[in-house]
Parts: C-alpha cells; sequence; structure tokens
C-alpha cells in the first residue's frame, strides 16, 4: 500500500564522556538489538554515532567492580582516560581512527611518564571502591529462591512507580502506540520505552493480568537481569552502575535484593519489619 511509509530519523551524532559500565550498557543493548531479530532502526542510529567514553573514579553507590565491567575493550570507537593534566586516548574503531586523524595536532605519542601515571590512576580507581558483596552466583540464587516469601515483602513496599527501569542502562521493554487523526486521515505507529514493573504492561486483550501483584513484577525484572540474560547473551544485564541504588525512594535495588537472597545484614528501607505495610497503593 503505497498509503504507508517508513520513516527512519538518523542524525549523525557523538555521544561523549559514557563511563565504562555505560559502555557495557550499550554493548547489551547491541546484543538485544542485533543478534536474534536485527532492529534496523538501532542499527542505523548505531552506525551514525560516535561513542566517546570516559574514565571515572566510583562513587559511594556504584559496584561496577562486582559486575566485571569497571573497564572496557570494545564498544567504543575513542576512551580518555583522565590523568589530571591530559588524557590518555584510547582507539576503539575505526570510526575512532578516522577521527584521531582530525585531532593530530592536538595529540603527543605516549611517554613513560604517561604510563605510570595510568598505573597509579588504576590503583587510585581500584581503592575507590566502598561496595562488597558475592554477585556472582546471583543467577543460580535468584532461580531457586523464586518462591521465597521475600518477594512478597518487597511487592508490599514497591511504589510500581518504574523508576528503577528507567534510570537502568540495560532496560529495553517498550510499547507501541498508533495515532490516528481524523482529520488527516493519518495514522502514525511509534515505539516507545516502557516499563515492566507498571501494571498495564503485564496487561492482555479482555483486561486480563498475568502479573497484578507488585511482587511477580519485581520478580520478573530480577529474574530477566539476573537470570534470562545470563542463559541468552552469557552475561548478566546489570553493569552496576549504582543507579537503581540511587533512585529507589524505598530501597528495592540490585544490592538490597541480593542480600535478602544471601541472608545478609539488610537495613533498607522495605527490609524493616515496622514500615513493610506502609505502602498499600492500588497499583
Amino acid at each position: 500500500d503505497n498509503r504507508w511509509t517508513e520513516h527512519k530519523e538518523v542524525v549523525k551524532r557523538v555521544i561523549f564522556g559514557l563511563h565504562p559500565c555505560e559502555i557495557h550498557a550499550l554493548n547489551i543493548y547491541h546484543k538485544f538489538y542485533t543478534r536474534i531479530y536485527p532492529d534496523p532502526y538501532y542499527i542505523a542510529n548505531r552506525e551514525a554515532t560516535l561513542i566517546v567514553g570516559l574514565s571515572c573514579i566510583p562513587d559511594e553507590y556504584c559496584f561496577c567492580h562486582l559486575t566485571d565491567t569497571s573497564t572496557v575493550n570494545e564498544g567504543f570507537d575513542l576512551f580518555l582516560t583522565d590523568l589530571g593534566d591530559r588524557f590518555l586516548v584510547w582507539i576503539g574503531s575505526p570510526k575512532g581512527d578516522e577521527a584521531i586523524k582530525h585531532l593530530h595536532n592536538l595529540l603527543d605519542d605516549v611517554t613513560q611518564e604517561d604510563i605510570d601515571d595510568y598505573i597509579a590512576w588504576r590503583k587510585k580507581r581500584d581503592n575507590a571502591f566502598k561496595v562488597s558483596i558475592d554477585l556472582e552466583g546471583m543467577p543460580e540464587i535468584v532461580s531457586f529462591s523464586y518462591d521465597l516469601p521475600v518477594w512478597e515483602k518487597m511487592g508490599e513496599a514497591c511504589l510500581s512507580c518504574g523508576t528503577c527501569t528507567m534510570v537502568c542502562p540495560t532496560c529495553t521493554c517498550f510499547d507501541i502506540e498508533d495515532e490516528y487523526d481524523i482529520k488527516t486521515d493519518e495514522m502514525n505507529r511509534q515505539r516507545y520505552w516502557y516499563s515492566c514493573v507498571f501494571r498495564e504492561y503485564s496487561m492482555v486483550a479482555g483486561g486480563h493480568n498475568f502479573r497484578k501483584a507488585r511482587s511477580e513484577r519485581l520478580k520478573l525484572w530480577y529474574t530477566h537481569k539476573l537470570v534470562g540474560f545470563m542463559s541468552e547473551y552469557g552475561s548478566p544485564a546489570c553493569v552496576g552502575c549504582g543507579r537503581c541504588v540511587v533512585s529507589c525512594p524505598v530501597d528495592i535495588n540490585v544490592l538490597t535484593v541480593a542480600k535478602a537472597l544471601l541472608k545478609e545484614e539488610n537495613d533498607a528501607f522495605w527490609a524493616r519489619r515496622e514500615v513493610s505495610h506502609v505502602y498499600q497503593v492500588n497499583n
């Protein structure tokens, strides 16, 4: 039907300042959008994008050292390590190599002093990590713990606000919406980011919902992140960025959930018995 046209909005761009964990998140996106069902919109935009990474010193929330994402060797075009008064530049792709050719007058060859300063910077970064918990066995532990009552306790406190899914750099859930303009007889179909912890996400025809309970939606999220993605792609879909730790208003995040399943001491808001029944919102 010639009335329908496909619109791909592709603009050449540079994404600057991605930290190693965020580049790992992009690599997870790349697996998701290219391996089984290649997504032409993602592929076109990725090919038009120059990725420039930037080193960082961890804050008190991040735990990328526990998810093996504190360093990155692929998925970027250029990567800059901040040595204080200069940057060490890594080239990660032919696009990055081409970009460097236009910056040759700003660059010098690497010296022994640069190498020594980089080694010192690595030690400083490694010593800055504060979080310590064993996440290596979490895929199996989450699977074994699927029916534990702790999920119900978290569900009682969860607000279903979707904050965790909106800040997580590896979430890919989406919805598709058709917008019809009766005046112009035009239809516009759009895909937009959505959240699997929203009650409406699991609703099907007839108003049926297979995940009415917030605890079930929480389990879905953590099972997908730590189990499902692991079995499909060989690594969990958590890069240790700490955004869920910072953002959840009731302290439901990868670390507190892991502590609960590992039976470790847990001072999370939702884990305190006296407030576990505070939030009984209708969602």
